[in-house]
């Protein structure tokens, strides 16, 4: 199938579009890959559902401005798709299928008793009935439903992705955006997984409490700041590094409070800081480093960040582009990946990556009524 898959991250900033020729199971080739700036309307509308998420009890109704930030998160795929494939001279009927993950509004890892809670916005009839294409979505909530963490999922890719690159094994691939996740692979079809701790999102999110614009561009406030080992220490103590794997996060599970009394650029260098050594604790949890770490999202842009990966981590630390991977269309391509398992009824989610007591399936699929 020749599908195109999408991804809008928490930092809210683009649509990323990627296209890939697969069964689900190997790749065959790679279409062209972009992205899209949000619009500052469909920004406000998921900000806006992101805090009503925040508040909304259980088994509450849903908030009502989920149906129109959903909406508005289709039409923003649909436009950039359309926009996309005419860049590259395709149209809608060399599309076969698409992978929308939706804009998540909320991720709540399960407790004792109690399942997890995960929301991705996105009407994907409404994408479905605009392109004439076929949309797979909704790739979390059976995980999650089943007791699982709900992500991370792009590792049966980053697998694929290594194997299709003639990689050898151990390796880790680690992503980097609002959250950092890591996939270890060890070798042979084993594969484990989870959320290693903050990625660009509390970064973004303390430029953004201080009025110093959206994120830290370059490192820049971070690069001329020292860091508070004090605090740092205090972030560490999060009872989340102490829980065994499977485990995920959500953008906004780690507080700021903690940061206030640091002038801005102490606080960046802090965080900087922390972001690595949570990786760091990530592997100790998993027994070692791997041989090497690849970086990809978004933070691989940030070089005080993927120095202090280098400084903090006792293994050589790579960058996407380095094995010619398109670093800032891996998850794009994750989503076309695992819209063809969902189209084959594959598994997408593992016991090592969410928890989930066997191999299962995930994602729904809707067709267009035209």
């Amino acid at each position: 199938m020749r599908v195109l898959g999408f991804m809008t991250g928490t930092s809210l900033d683009a649509c990323d579009m990627a296209i890939l020729e697969t069964d689900g199971e190997t790749i065959f080739a790679f279409g062209p890959a972009g992205e899209r700036k949000l619009t500052e309307e469909t920004r406000a509308l998921a900000l806006e559902a992101t805090q009503a998420a925040m508040s909304w009890p259980r088994g509450a109704p849903e908030p009502g401005v989920f149906k129109a930030a959903a909406e508005a998160v289709a039409r923003e795929h649909f436009e950039a798709a359309e926009g996309f494939l005419a860049e590259h001279g395709l149209t809608w009927a060399d599309i076969d299928l698409m992978g929308m993950h939706g804009q998540t509004v909320l991720h709540e890892r399960p407790q004792e008793g109690r399942v997890g809670r995960t929301v991705q916005l996105g009407d994907a009839q409404w994408l479905a009935d605009a392109a004439g294409v076929p949309v797979a979505y909704d790739f979390r909530t059976a995980d999650v439903a089943a007791g699982g963490e709900g992500a991370p999922l792009a590792p049966i890719y980053h697998l694929a992705r290594a194997r299709s690159a003639g990689m050898a094994a151990p390796l880790a691939v680690l992503n980097v955006g609002g959250v950092a996740n890591v996939t270890f692979w060890p070798g042979g079809d084993d594969i484990a997984a989870f959320d290693t701790g903050p990625g660009n999102g509390m970064i973004d999110l303390l430029m953004q409490s201080r009025g110093a614009g959206r994120f830290d561009e370059g490192g820049k406030y971070a690069s001329v700041g020292q860091v508070d080992e004090g605090v740092l220490r205090g972030l560490l103590a999060h009872p989340y590094f102490q829980a065994p794997p499977p485990k995920s996060l959500d953008r906004y599970d780690f507080s700021l409070e903690p940061l206030e009394a640091l002038r801005l650029e102490d606080a960046a260098a802090t965080l900087v800081a922390f972001t690595a050594e949570a990786v760091k604790l990530g592997f100790d949890i998993m027994g070692g480093a791997p041989r090497e770490l690849i970086v990809c999202g978004g933070g691989r842009r940030n070089p005080v960040l993927m120095q202090a990966f280098a400084e903090r981590l006792a293994v050589p630390v790579t960058t996407a582009e380095d094995h010619g991977w398109r670093g800032d269309a891996i998850e794009a391509e994750a989503f076309a990946y695992l819209a063809a398992r969902t189209a084959r009824g594959l598994p997408i989610s593992f016991p090592k990556t969410t928890g989930v007591a066997a191999p299962m399936t995930g994602g729904r699929i809707v067709r267009p009524n035209r």
